[in-house]
């Protein structure tokens, strides 16, 4: 019997068409973005091997249960917890000098969580336009 591969586009499709489980098996294959895809528009996927994603090789070493890791959002936390509320004055806490401070701030946190992987020119450059796009400038 032929192997059926899906897409990200397949899964949109299907869940447009009210579609919500697709059994998958050895016959049926899913490229890694339509398996994100379909956990996030809340597809059920029914599987023989539950721990494994539908495309991921079977890699013994890899597959092997490790302990449990300390979530990565509790480890990270950019913002200290007086930053977050408004400022005194009614402005935005990131309102000294436009936002400056807290770019500075937000790539200080940046830098030290990732270290030497990051391309300080390209992350200066999300950082603006992220605080663009939410109305600091």
């Amino acid at each position: 019997m032929p192997k059926e591969f899906y897409t990200e586009k397949d899964i949109e499709d299907m869940v447009k068409r009210g579609i919500l489980t697709l059994e998958v098996n050895d016959n049926v294959v899913l490229t890694e973005l339509a398996y994100e895809r379909a956990s996030r528009l809340g597809m059920k996927l029914v599987r023989e091997t539950p721990d494994n994603p539908p495309s991921a090789p079977v890699r013994p070493y890899v597959s092997q249960k490790q302990p449990a890791a300390r979530p990565a959002a509790a480890a990270f936390n950019p913002v200290p917890p007086a930053a977050a509320r408004p400022a005194a004055n009614g402005g935005s806490p990131a309102a000294g000098a436009n936002g400056v401070d807290l770019h500075q701030r937000i790539r200080n946190a940046v830098i030290a969580r990732m270290g030497s992987q990051i391309d300080t020119n390209l992350l200066d450059v999300i950082i603006k336009r992220v605080l663009a796009s939410t109305g600091v400038k």
